[in-house]
């Protein structure tokens, strides 16, 4: 059985330790070959053998650590699981009122100056108690939650650093309470500080709830996608017009689309014409005509005619629903610079823990009186400050942020190093036919040739051959339509079209024989016939200099040419134009403007091939590249030290997307195609190219700016929390500004990341 790919949230997450400490024992399970922990979307994706893991293994392996795996979740409604987290924000918002209510009676009654005005009630230290413990043991026990099992299994995280500070402040208050005279034999003033456990534990809530609501912001790229879903269809049963809901449709069924409905499921139109709205899927802001025979995307906006169309697609196969899973797999997989924070945080943790212990063994030794009290307070405010949530959200945030924007503006990134490695792109290779043109080309010139006379007398009297060997235009357009039916090719399409268009009859082809990137092959009332490219008649030692300025003259006008041979004699040639896409000039100059090489990669000769590049303003090409060679003229531009991108449409295009630095796959493509990149174009867009390149390096300069902050916040005030300032100006940093700073430095990365919303592309 193969590898399956499993994604589920995981609670009790608060730091980019957390996450290096899921994915490790995630790892350990036999059977997991890849495992990626996000922070910002709170998810696991383990891709793993489903002989060898269960559920089960997936939830104690995360138990294990002190966290707990939500698998069940997966099987919730989306309104379910906005309740559940509405009603966890409900949670911690009330904790964060009762802490930080409880720590402010204690502080007005143990503070000075404030102690004054203060009732005598709240002065008694066995009150402060009191009010500490529910603080302590009720809103701070998910703190324990984390810490004990990940001691247990010698891992640390923010959890421990949070609840080895707050427990070593309560629990010296608490000594202090109930055994004063002990305090006072060791020379120390029996003052308890109940304030600094309650309220730390208060303001780390209170900035884990700011936290909660700035991230849930960065996740509004997916709500809105989900928003986008018709909730009904009106399918048409037993020849009468029904609403159902939009899970209950099926297969087949045919559906009635009034104007101004949406489309309930993805489709092909069976009766009726419309112009629809499909800038929420794709960006693309001008409603697109649409006749029979056209397909229609779910979600999308019936704007005037009402018609019927035959459901192809539903459920979790539409094209909004894969855009959604693609959208949430690109928001749960990590970029390779936020692997580095997390390595560093994973170090980070017990490091602080060896300053902190050193903190309060320095002061101790060397510090003033009372320096068992100076020692205790630097060390609870060290282990407060270095708590490296911030660290852990630099990247995620920005990385959710910035593909909720690309889907919107109807860019689809598949994954975070695509969207890091996009930045660094200097070389674009355009695959031309459905990339740069439309991928439709159209019959432009049909020529047809005299051949000499041979074997004539012998041919058939049903033969569709003419007797003369002079050939008539409809008899080479037959010919070569009769030979391309069998083929896929998109140059064979235009020629079967207009065969048809002009009500010609085909002849029956015999041993066909398709040769990729020269031409086609068969036997036709018992001639060979040949239709294909110079290279091919070259091959079959077919002289065609005769007719090579005529070849040269279409070619000039960025016509591809054919030409038909029976029996090895030249009977005609066919040319085939493409049209170039609207936006594929503009998009060129845009990315000649930013500095960026343009490559345009074809099978077609030189001659078409510089013919469409001149059009463009494109000044490298690569012509007359077989399908299985565009793999290696990618990696040949890759040797020259460049950074390239991939853009193309077709399956012979996949390997290249996949060989280059970043692939990008128009929409319009194939599946194998768009599976292959790491970028796809749904809105058909070639500006977006340009685009896409603009929001990998805004969102990397996010991403470089949150990191400098969070590191430099922590390197900064790190030695101000072990008293570093103290024998210069005698200043000493409060635990309770200490956790003031940590939340702010959290909300601060979050909100820089929210800041890319702003972008316009």
């Amino acid at each position: 059985m193969a590898e399956i790919k499993k994604t589920f949230p995981i609670k009790g997450m608060y730091c980019a330790s957390c996450v290096r400490v899921l994915e490790k024992s995630l790892s350990r399970v036999e059977g997991i070959s890849n495992c990626v922990v996000n922070l910002t979307t709170e998810t696991a994706s383990v891709t793993y053998d489903p002989k060898k893991v269960t559920d089960n293994d997936l939830v104690s392996a995360v138990a294990n650590v002190g966290y707990k795996a939500g698998l069940e979740s997966e099987l919730k409604t989306e309104d379910q699981q906005k309740i559940e987290k509405e009603k966890e924000l409900k949670d911690l918002r009330n904790k964060v009122i009762i802490s930080l209510f409880l720590g402010a009676l204690i502080l007005w009654g143990s503070f000075p100056g404030l102690m004054n005005i203060a009732p005598l009630f709240l002065i008694n230290s066995w009150v402060q108690l009191l009010l500490a413990i529910p603080v302590q043991f009720w809103a701070g026990w998910e703190f324990y939650r984390a810490t004990i099992p990940a001691l247990r299994h010698r891992t640390a995280n923010m959890d421990t650093l949070v609840a080895i500070g707050t427990t070593v402040a309560f629990s010296y208050s608490a000594v202090v309470t109930i055994f004063p005279q002990l305090v006072e034999s060791i020379g120390v003033k029996p003052e308890p500080y109940f304030d600094v456990s309650t309220i730390i534990i208060g303001l780390i809530l209170l900035g884990r709830y700011f936290e909660a609501k700035a991230k849930a912001g960065t996740s509004e790229a997916i709500k809105k996608l989900i928003g986008l879903q018709a909730k009904t269809a009106r399918v048409v049963r037993n020849g009468s017009e029904v609403d159902i809901p939009i899970d209950q449709v099926v297969i087949g069924d045919t559906i009635r689309v009034r104007p101004g409905e949406k489309i309930s499921v993805d489709g092909e139109i069976l009766e009726g014409q419309s112009s629809i709205d499909e800038s929420m899927v794709t960006g693309e802001s001008i409603p697109v005509d649409k006749v029979k025979g056209d397909l229609v995307i779910g979600a999308t906006i019936n704007k005037t005619g009402t018609f019927l169309y035959k459901a192809t697609k539903v459920g979790a196969d539409t094209m909004l629903s894969q855009i959604i899973k693609l959208v949430q797999e690109a928001q749960a997989s990590k970029a390779p610079i936020q692997r580095l924070a997390d390595l560093i945080s994973s170090y980070f943790v017990p490091v602080v823990l060896i300053l902190a212990i050193a903190t309060f063994v320095v002061w101790y030794v060397i510090g003033p009186a009372p320096s068992f009290l100076y020692g205790l307070l630097n060390m609870v405010a060290v282990l407060i400050i270095a708590c490296p949530c911030a660290m852990g959200l630099a990247t995620p945030t920005a990385i959710m942020v910035g593909t909720g924007i690309g889907a919107n503006k109807g860019i689809l990134i598949k994954d975070a190093q695509s969207l890091e490695t996009a930045h660094k792109i200097n070389t674009v290779i355009f695959d031309k036919t459905g990339t740069l043109t439309k991928g439709k080309p159209e019959v432009t010139d049909v020529v047809p040739f005299v051949i000499a006379r041979r074997n004539a007398t012998k041919q058939s009297s049903k033969s569709r051959l003419p007797r003369e060997l002079k050939f008539a235009r409809n008899d080479v357009l037959v010919l070569a339509a009769s030979l391309e039916k069998g083929s896929e090719h998109s140059l064979a399409e235009a020629i079967v079209n207009k065969a048809e268009q002009e009500a010609l009859n085909f002849s029956k082809v015999e041993a066909f024989k398709a040769i990729p990137g020269h031409g086609v092959e068969g036997i036709v009332d018992g001639r060979k016939v040949v239709l294909g490219n110079r290279k091919l008649l070259e091959k079959n030692d077919v002289d065609f200099t005769p007719i090579i300025r005529i070849i040269e003259q279409l070619e000039n006008e960025g016509k591809t040419v054919m030409m038909l041979t029976v029996d090895g004699k030249l009977a005609g040639l066919i040319a085939v134009a493409d049209t170039i896409k609207e936006t594929a000039k503009e998009g060129v100059e845009a990315l000649y403007k930013k500095g960026i090489e343009v490559v345009m990669i074809t099978g077609d000769n030189q001659r078409t091939a510089n013919a469409i590049a001149k059009k463009l303003g494109i000044k490298r090409v690569l012509a007359e590249v077989l399908p299985d060679q565009k793999e290696a003229e990618v990696k040949k531009i890759q040797t020259e030290g460049k950074k390239v991108a991939m853009v193309g449409d077709g399956i012979n295009d996949a390997p290249a997307l996949a060989a280059a630095d970043v692939g990008i796959a128009m929409g319009t493509g194939t599946d194998v195609a768009i599976e292959s990149a790491g970028i796809t174009l749904i809105n058909k867009d070639l500006t977006s190219v340009v685009s896409a390149i603009e929001l990998s390096k805004k969102t990397m300069r996010t991403i470089k700016l949150n990191l400098f902050w969070a590191f430099g916040y922590n390197i900064i005030l790190i030695p101000v929390a072990m008293g570093a300032l103290y024998p210069f100006f005698h200043i000493l940093l409060n635990p309770i500004f200490a956790s003031v700073a940590m939340a702010s430095s959290s909300i601060s990365v979050v909100s820089n990341s929210l800041l890319l919303k702003r972008v316009k592309l």
